[in-house]
């Protein structure tokens, strides 16, 4: 495959230690350091150490059936079925859960017909579960369906609001917002946020309008970097490629967001759905559920409950897989981890042939000579033979395989 060999990856690691030290400037020309006290630091409120799991109402409710009776049996189906415990813990409200207009104060008010018993009820039956409630908000003066008010020019209003609610993570979109550019509204939430005292997770939904991941670290825990995703091969695999592109730039506290998943939707194959959870997981991207998992089949819940895939995502060294080698439709992804392993991901993308997809120690940064064990994360064995400076696999079309490399004990002495 093309890509020449002895890639930048390996570099990886120290450039992320740089990045770091680096200053942000925004679109004012103004300099926000990381050490300035008084930015928002988004490493400093706990939150996003690992990428955010849960559960979104958008991509298969959109506004139509996102009432409280759904986030409660939701909430109680993460339970049920496991998927809690595999690490979803955020049950969040997207758009349309608010009345059209704020009340005679100025405050937000939760839509009457579809959550009568308001949001801090709402909250407080989530966190019964031992989960975390989520809600949505957006950084202009209508949000993306126009069917509420967005924040802008109300940030520390709707900050308080709700913090006094108990939500535990803000989705924050870009709809409706005068032509101001983002780094005119969104530090603003940032700020008010901050000033609540309670852990809220920030999500930046921009969309990768003002490119986020050169300066989201300084006010959010994750940023998007696309626009929204669709129930399609063709727009995931775009959103993945988008996503990909500002690798360098995500680390514990701060994480590129390539949109939710439509695991389980069903505009695309199972095979498809697997390629898809397993992008999103090598690529360090929030795993946010976007199907109804009240209802889901056995081939959904066993992609989404993959803890085997699903460890490479939480993995705490958090470094983002990148594509390292690619020729045509053949994607060869990897990931360092903790403990010296590597993960990586074949796919192919061509849709109709087969292709066999080479891994080649020099491409992923594995020393010459290094002989590995190789555990299959979907089939869940490791493999009989060992590999020394590369592997090689046959992939049918739309599918992926993916392991997890661990070097012998012997030659890690």
């Amino acid at each position: 495959m093309e890509g020449g060999r002895g890639s930048p990856w390996t570099r990886l690691p120290a450039l992320i230690l740089v990045l770091l030290a680096c200053a942000v400037t925004t679109g004012e020309g103004r300099v926000v350091h990381v050490g300035e006290a008084h930015r928002r630091s988004m490493l400093a409120n706990g939150l996003g150490s690992t990428p955010p799991m849960g559960w979104n109402s958008w991509n298969h409710f959109a506004c139509d059936g996102n009432g409280e009776v759904v986030i409660r049996e939701t909430a109680d189906a993460l339970v049920s079925t496991g998927l809690a415990a595999a690490g979803y813990r955020y049950v969040n409200l997207d758009d349309c859960w608010a009345e059209p207009e704020r009340d005679a104060k100025g405050y937000l008010v939760a839509n009457k017909k579809t959550f009568p018993h308001g949001i801090k009820a709402l909250a407080d039956y989530v966190h019964s579960k031992g989960l975390k409630l989520g809600i949505y908000s957006d950084a202009g003066y209508k949000t993306c369906a126009k069917a509420q008010p967005g924040s802008l020019g109300y940030e520390e209003k709707d900050a308080k609001t709700f913090a006094s609610w108990g939500v535990d993570y803000l989705k924050y979109d870009n709809c409706n917002n005068g032509d101001l550019k983002p780094l005119q509204r969104y530090p603003d939430m940032s700020k008010a946020l901050m000033k609540t005292g309670r852990p809220i997770y920030f999500s930046l939904c921009e969309w990768g309008d003002m490119h986020p991941a050169k300066w989201g670290a300084a006010y959010g825990n994750s940023w998007r970097t696309t626009d929204d995703i669709q129930d399609t091969w063709e727009s995931m695999t775009s959103r993945a490629d988008q996503n990909e592109v500002w690798a360098e730039y995500a680390r514990p506290g701060g994480w590129n967001d390539p949109d939710m998943l439509e695991v389980g939707n069903g505009g695309m194959t199972n095979d498809e759905y697997i390629v898809h959870f397993s992008i999103w997981a090598i690529s360090k991207a929030p795993l946010i559920i976007g199907c109804d998992v009240r209802h889901m089949s056995q081939n959904t819940y066993d992609i989404l409950a993959n803890k085997e895939v699903i460890a490479v995502n939480q993995d705490r060294l958090g470094i983002q897989g990148k594509k390292v080698r690619m020729q045509g439709s053949q994607e060869l992804w990897a990931a360092p981890l903790t403990g010296y392993r590597m993960a990586v991901l074949l796919v192919n993308r061509h849709a109709k042939d087969d292709a066999e997809i080479t891994v080649h120690w020099d491409d992923i940064g594995l020393p010459a000579g290094t002989t590995v064990e190789a555990r299959d994360l979907w089939l869940h064995k490791t493999l009989d033979a060992m590999f020394t400076d590369k592997m090689a696999f046959n992939l049918t079309s739309h599918t992926a395989r993916m392991f997890v490399l661990t070097p012998l004990k012997s030659q890690m002495n």
